[in-house]
């Protein structure tokens, strides 16, 4: 069995706490925890990687860097080699181009890329190249290619009509196969939790249809959403500001589209684990689903609602629930 020990910087309690996360993110069994740690301990040549920022906000960037558990300079300073990001980088212009050239001729990397890429000539430059001629230079020598945020899985909002600049995904611009992480913007457990499984199996996590770690992107928000029960007893928050919302109402009314959304958000949440969208009173908006933003528009009108089959329990108290919850 693998020692457990620490990496640099890390007390024995911060790295066992920090190997334990990662494993329930796997969705593995505790008995996993040494083996992690093993691969951690084991990859003190950090695996380098290569972020790069195309046509998006770089809220992915900011929820990456507003981790804390580990925080970001954890991160940066003992678990991975972040060798080029834009965002919070020290060189810029050409020192910062050189740098990106140098790993590329070395290959072997971690890519990132948050961001749609512009498919259209023109419509997204960086150093006076394309931004697609970029990706595909990056990627085409990278072990693995993450793409995180709903922009660069699926094209998200730049790929909303009208789209002018062609804005795909990664996956489609490039015509590869990548690892997807959507979100608006992405969770930085999700992003430490896959580089951690590379680093322990030579490979990417299960992968559903659409290219998401099943673990992760496996469970409907709806189901694991702490508001789950007043949706099936049939109470819901009329309006914004109402009371209730604080009462822990369902929020289908007001536009919730967590029936419709695939992801751990209930579980894992956000802020250091403090909270998360429908937990904060904002109706989920599908930010991790295909097609979002246009699927999902206009985000405050209600989905139709969900029937509840005959002899359903409340998840509350357990009691049956004696009639249907029929859609419109």
């Amino acid at each position: 069995m693998a020692k457990i020990s620490k990496i640099e910087n890390y007390s024995r309690r911060e790295f066992l706490a920090l190997c334990g996360k990662i494993t329930a993110l796997l969705g593995l069994s505790k008995l996993w925890i040494p083996e992690i740690a093993h691969a951690l301990e084991k990859a003190m040549k950090k695996p380098s990687v290569l972020w790069l920022n195309f046509a998006a906000c770089t809220g992915c960037t900011e929820s990456f860097i507003k981790a804390e558990s580990p925080s970001i300079a954890k991160i940066v300073l003992d678990i991975i080699s972040l060798d080029s990001n834009e965002t919070i980088m020290a060189p810029a212009g050409e020192s910062a181009e050189s740098i990106i050239e140098e790993f590329v001729k070395q290959g072997g990397y971690i890519c990132i890329i948050e961001g749609a890429i512009p498919t259209k000539k023109g419509y997204g430059t960086i150093a006076g190249k394309d931004m697609l001629e970029i990706a595909k230079e990056v990627a085409s020598k990278a072990k693995k290619v993450l793409a995180i945020g709903a922009c660069a899985s699926f094209g998200g909002i730049p790929s909303a009509k009208p789209n002018p600049s062609g804005a795909k995904g990664v996956a489609e611009a490039l015509k590869i196969k990548c690892v997807n992480l959507p979100g608006c913007p992405v969770n930085p457990e999700w992003v430490l939790s896959v580089i951690v499984h590379v680093l322990m199996f030579g490979r990417v996590p299960e992968l559903d249809r659409y290219g998401r770690p099943k673990k992760i992107y496996g469970e409907r928000v709806h189901d694991a959403c702490e508001r789950r029960a007043h949706y099936d007893n049939g109470e819901y928050a009329e309006k914004f500001g109402d009371v209730v919302i604080n009462q822990n109402y369902c929020l289908h009314k007001l536009g919730c589209k967590g029936p419709e959304t695939y992801s751990n958000c209930p579980i894992v949440k956000w802020n250091g684990r403090v909270n998360w969208c429908v937990g904060a009173g904002s109706p989920c908006i599908g930010c991790v689903e295909p097609g979002f933003p246009d699927k999902f528009m206009p985000f405050y009108v209600a989905l139709p609602l969900i029937e509840i089959p005959e002899g359903a329990t409340c998840t509350d108290c357990h009691e049956l629930i004696p009639h249907k919850i029929k859609g419109r």
